[in-house]
Order: C-alpha cells, then sequence, then structure tokens
C-alpha cells in the first residue's frame, strides 16, 4: 500500500484503524504469517535447572531421554524493542501533505500494532534537539493505545515544529544509557544534518551496538526532490526548514552535481553502517509500506 492512497490522519484520526489495515494486507502479502508463535505457543526446549517449578518439564522427552527439560514458551523468548523518530522541522517535508512524517507515523504505528500482537515489549521515543517523549516499555494494549495518541499527537503539533533542527547523536547517547541491554533499536529519521555531524552519528550507534543492542536504522526520504532534485524546470527558492535559510536556484543548473554528492554522501554512510553491521535500509516515501515492515520482520525473525 501506498501513502497517496491513504487518506490523511489528520483528516481521519483513527490509527489504530490504519495501521492495522496497513498490518493486515502486509500479512495477506506474506507467504507465512509474522504472529506464528505469538502468545503460549510452544518454542524450544531448555534444560531444566534445580529448584524451577516442574509444571513446564516435557515428561515424554524425559521418558526418552532421561534427562529433564522445560519448555519454553513465546513470552519467555519477548524482545525489547524501542521505536525511535526524528520530529525536527525537515521531517514534515514536503509541506503539502507532511509526507516523511506521515509515512513514518504509519510506520511507527504499524510495527508498534504488530509488535503487541507478538506480545512483545515496546516503547516510543521522539526526539529534535532533545528527547520529548519517551515511554515505558510494556506490550499491554493500553499501552499501544497511548504509541497510537502520542504519534497522533506529533502530527497535530506540526505547526510547532517550524525551524526545529535535530540531534541524532546527542539523543542516541541517552537512549544507549537509558534502555534495557540487549533491545531491538528501530530508528526513523531524515539523516538531515552537517556532513561534520555524521562522525558523532556513528560514534552514538556504536554506543548503542557497545550495549549489546541490534538497531535497524530506517533512512527515510523523498527520492524524487531530495535524492533526484526534481522540480519543474524554473527558478525556485529553496529554504532550511530548520535553519530559515534560503537561497535562489535553477534545478537542471545544478541537477547533475547535486545528484552525484548525494549518491556520493549516502554511499559511504552505507559503508560505515556495514562496518559497524548496522542494518540501514533506504526508504522512499512514493514506495510501499511493505518495505519498512518486511525489514523489520526479516529482523524480528532472525533476533528469535
Amino acid at each position: 500500500m501506498y501513502l497517496r492512497d491513504i487518506p490523511q490522519i489528520r483528516e481521519v484520526g483513527n490509527l489504530e484503524f490504519l495501521a492495522k489495515q496497513l498490518v493486515e494486507g502486509f500479512i495477506t502479502g506474506l507467504h507465512r504469517s509474522p504472529f506464528h508463535g505469538f502468545s503460549v505457543e510452544f518454542a524450544e526446549h531448555r534444560l531444566y535447572n534445580t529448584g524451577e517449578s516442574i509444571r513446564h518439564i516435557d515428561w515424554k522427552v524425559f521418558a526418552k531421554t532421561d534427562r529433564l527439560y522445560v519448555k519454553q514458551y513465546e513470552e519467555e523468548t519477548n524482545l525489547r524493542t524501542q521505536l525511535v523518530l526524528d520530529i525536527s522541522s525537515s521531517m514534515f517535508y514536503p509541506e503539502e501533505n507532511f509526507g516523511k512524517m506521515q509515512f513514518s507515523v504509519l510506520c511507527m504505528a504499524s510495527m508498534a500494532y504488530m509488535l503487541q500482537k507478538q506480545k512483545d515489549a515496546f516503547s516510543l521515543c521522539t526526539f529534535d534537539t532533545e528527547i520529548q517523549v519517551q515511554t515505558q516499555t510494556k506490550s499491554t494494549v493500553a499501552h499501544l493505545y497511548k504509541i497510537f495518541t502520542l504519534l497522533e499527537q506529533v502530527l497535530a503539533n506540526k505547526t510547532q515544529s517550524k525551524n526545529q533542527k535535530t540531534n541524532l547523536a546527542h539523543n542516541l547517547d541517552q537512549i544507549a544509557e537509558k534502555i534495557h541491554k540487549r533491545s531491538l533499536v528501530i530508528i526513523l529519521s531524515d539523516m538531515l544534518e552537517n556532513v561534520e555531524k555524521h562522525e558523532e552519528i556513528f560514534s552514538a550507534l556504536q554506543h548503542l551496538k557497545h550495549n549489546k543492542h541490534e538497531v535497524l536504522f530506517f533512512h527515510i526520504r523523498d527520492a524524487k526532490t531530495e535524492d533526484n532534485l526534481v522540480f519543474e524546470n524554473r527558478p525556485h527558492i529553496f529554504a532550511d526548514v530548520e535553519t530559515g535559510e534560503k537561497v535562489r536556484l535553477q534545478p537542471d543548473q545544478i541537477q547533475q552535481y547535486y545528484q552525484s554528492q548525494r549518491q556520493n554522501h549516502f554511499q559511504n554512510l552505507k559503508i560505515k553502517c556495514a562496518q559497524y553491521k548496522i542494518d540501514l535500509i533506504e526508504v522512499d516515501i512514493a514506495q510501499t509500506f511493505e518495505q519498512v515492515l518486511y525489514a523489520y520482520m526479516t529482523k524480528r525473525q532472525k533476533m528469535k
């Protein structure tokens, strides 16, 4: 499903319905449901530890092996997930539909919905120059509704986002110290910070990896205009939404140079992420939501 096919959240006002619709459509397209094994379905055996309850001992296995094994269930293998959303001004581009933010909010809501169905604990963190919201880590339905409400508020407060910068490195360092060890950290950001700050960002990502977290980084962008600089061939005034700085340009005169610089820049990001074993996923908001949900499910399955 594409963003263009979904009514804007500010008009529908029902993020729960949209997230459920996205997830069910995604599930229908899979050969095997990612909900397989959630709740209390049997997952695997582990050796019995002296002093534990004997309630879950598999006596059939004991009869065959003369060793005590305990049935381990899915709720015992649940992971903790931190959903991290950049809410700086650049994420509300394009202004006519707040496309990057609307896409990101729907992705976050859909992943939260899937996490709750799998009985995994999850939390939401939103940030710009500082962390604005950081919820507790829970797996309840009530917690899911709280996340939906917070995400809807992000879009409702869009008018307050003018000239709001971001500081990804600083906030990731804080998150690394606050969250439970061995969590899955899912980040959605356009990474539109000065190139000089990228070493700080990778240092912060290393901090997460050092603390035994798995990192799934979705690089959100509007590829047509942000990657390729495709605009009507006439002079335009381009404004930096985070600083207010403006420049007058004719896109076709700098398009080729711009594209090469942009490609080189993000190729370097990919190489760095590969070196640090960080999953970097390029996401174009003109494409389907499945690109994000599939990457999440692939990562989730690997961590079981």
